[in-house]
Order: structure tokens, then sequence, then C-alpha cells
């Protein structure tokens, strides 16, 4: 063969040759397929290791949380995660049974200890951590869109150790008040898979929204202007009234009652701008199905667009009860 020849003329070179005998030994070595490269061939498994102790979080035990490898691991789940606050012993035969059941590509030649030691990874669930859970759930819940809850701990909270992975609170408890500037709130803690416990707080609420404030005495029958008022970001947890609204315009609106310096505006402080008054002559439109009718009338009491008043034909004295409908017209329904 071309290789035999080869390999018999190299030995018959001298040994002052060396150096080109190294060379050929060399291209002879890349004649019969060598290399210096690993010899874990294409698709084998790299040899693996097993841990002495394997932290874990719910969704399951993976082959890259229980082995170590010169090369990146494929991440195949073997079996259930422990509960927590359990741990799972797994010996050398239950590993390899594992593997034979989820993992047969992998193989069960593995060097490492006798058995791994399986808990859950946990972390300390602290006071900042707890509040913000109690706060998301109580503004989505039962604050909503009123304004911006925040709470803080009447007692001192100890730190909790929980499972490392997201938690989940659930509101169990409110006093029937609902949330008020100093409760007591009981609530569950759960991860996706499990129910951790039940626990109760001791807070102090606040609810912070902008609000519109009167900078100057508003008497009643005064046109509603928002430079009467500045924007503020007060604590409304105890403002058991509707706000007033201005975000449609100020223009239509007029103050129902008196509202002192100081004072936010709530909704029953203002009102439609009255455009018709008591004695004042206007039009009554008269409907009967299809047909209507124009009349003059004096209008009985004041008015704003939509409200209901008392009128009286000026002609022949009968009391009418119509809609208003502008400056000018009531509407009549017969």
């Amino acid at each position: 063969m071309k290789v035999e020849k080869t390999f018999q003329s190299l030995r018959r070179l001298p040994i002052s040759n060396l150096s080109a005998r190294l060379i050929c030994l060399l291209l002879l070595w890349t004649c019969l397929g060598g290399s210096f490269t690993s010899n874990i061939r294409a698709g084998e498994v790299p040899p693996l290791q097993l841990l002495a102790v394997a932290p874990v979080s719910g969704d399951g035990i993976f082959l890259p949380q229980v082995f170590t490898s010169t090369q990146p691991l494929p991440a195949i789940r073997l079996a259930d995660a422990p509960a927590f606050g359990k741990d799972l012993i797994l010996t050398r035969a239950q590993i390899c049974d594992l593997l034979a059941a989820n993992a047969p590509g992998v193989g069960t030649n593995f060097s490492g200890p006798d058995a791994v030691k399986i808990s859950r990874r946990v972390r300390t669930l602290g006071e900042s951590d707890v509040l913000g859970l109690l706060a998301s759930a109580l503004q989505h819940d039962y604050i909503k869109d009123r304004g911006q809850l925040e709470l803080r701990l009447g007692q001192p909270w100890n730190p909790l150790v929980v499972p490392d992975e997201p938690l989940l609170l659930d509101i169990t408890e409110l006093p029937s008040m609902g949330v008020t500037s100093s409760f007591i709130v009981r609530f569950t803690l759960r991860t996706s898979k499990e129910t951790l416990g039940d626990w109760s707080a001791n807070l102090k609420a606040s609810v912070w929204r902008e609000v519109l404030v009167a900078s100057i005495q508003l008497k009643r029958g005064d046109p509603v202007s928002e430079n009467s008022f500045t924007r503020e970001r007060r604590d409304i947890l105890n403002v058991h009234e509707p706000l007033a609204d201005l975000a449609a315009g100020s223009d239509a609106l007029e103050i129902a009652e008196p509202v002192p310096v100081g004072q936010p505006l709530l909704a029953r402080m203002v009102k439609a701008r009255t455009v018709l008054h008591r004695g004042q002559r206007a039009d009554a439109l008269v409907q009967d199905g299809t047909m209507s009718v124009r009349t003059q009338v004096d209008i009985m009491e004041d008015g704003a667009p939509g409200d209901t008043v008392h009128a009286r034909n000026a002609i022949t004295h009968r009391d009418l009860i119509g809609t208003v409908l502008n400056d000018r017209t009531i509407l009549i329904s017969l």
C-alpha cells in the first residue's frame, strides 16, 4: 500500500533528518484521518458530572441543573420539582432511570457523587416586596382609577423565605369599609403551582390624586372658571364623594353651593349653568306625535338645559311642565 511504502521510506531516513521525519509523520497522521481536535465526535454527549446539590425552580428538575459539563447541556426536563421547603435526594440509580426515560440520547455514564440533593431556590420577601404586592392587588381590585394607592406598614414585617420565582397575592379578607387610612388585611401568597400560606398585615394607606382646589371664595351662581382653582396633589382616601371633572369644559357650568378657599371641588358643588330664569318669558314647543305648536309661556323657576321646569301659558294661564332646551325654549310633550 502507498501508506506502508511511505512509512518504510521514513524508517530509512538518517537521524540527522529528524525534522524531515517529524514532518513526514505528521503528513502520515493526516493521511490516516487523524487530527488535533477534540475526540468528541459530532452528536456525542460531552462527559457529565453529577452535582452534589442542585437548587431548582417550581417548573421542574432539568438536566443542566443536576449535571455540569464542559459544553452547554440541553434543557431536558427530568422530573417534578420538590414541594417548597422539602428536599429530594436522588441516587445515581434513580438518576440513571430518569435519564433513560427522558433523555435516552444522553446515556448513563457520568461521574460525581453517589446522590444529588435537590431543593427549591429561595429568596427573602422583605417589607418593600410585600408592600408592592399588596398595593398592586388593592389598587386593581378596590381603588381602581380613584387615584394612586400608597401603603405603609403599621407594624414591623418579619421577612419571609419564599421561592425565588414570581409570586401572586390574593386578598382574602378586608374590613367592611374597604381600604381606609388604617386597616388590617389578610392575604394568601402563592406561586403559579402551589399555595405558600396565609398572612395578615396592619396597613396605613393614602390615595393620591391631582384635584381642583378653590383659590378664592366662590358663591352660588358664580361661573366655573379654572382660573378660580389650583391643581394640587392630595390624599383623597377620606373624600367619600365624587370629585368634579372639568375635562369637558367649564363654560356651561356654575357653582351650585358656596365653596371656601382650599376646598377640593366636589361634583355636587357644580351644576349646569342656568339659562332660563324665574319670571322670564320664553317659547314653549308643544309636541303631540308629529304635530308641534309654539306658544308663549312665563317661566316659573330657574332651569339649565335638560332640567324640568314649571311654566304658565301667557294667554290661557294654564300651568305647564317642560324640559329646558336652551335660553329661549322649553319642550312640552303631551
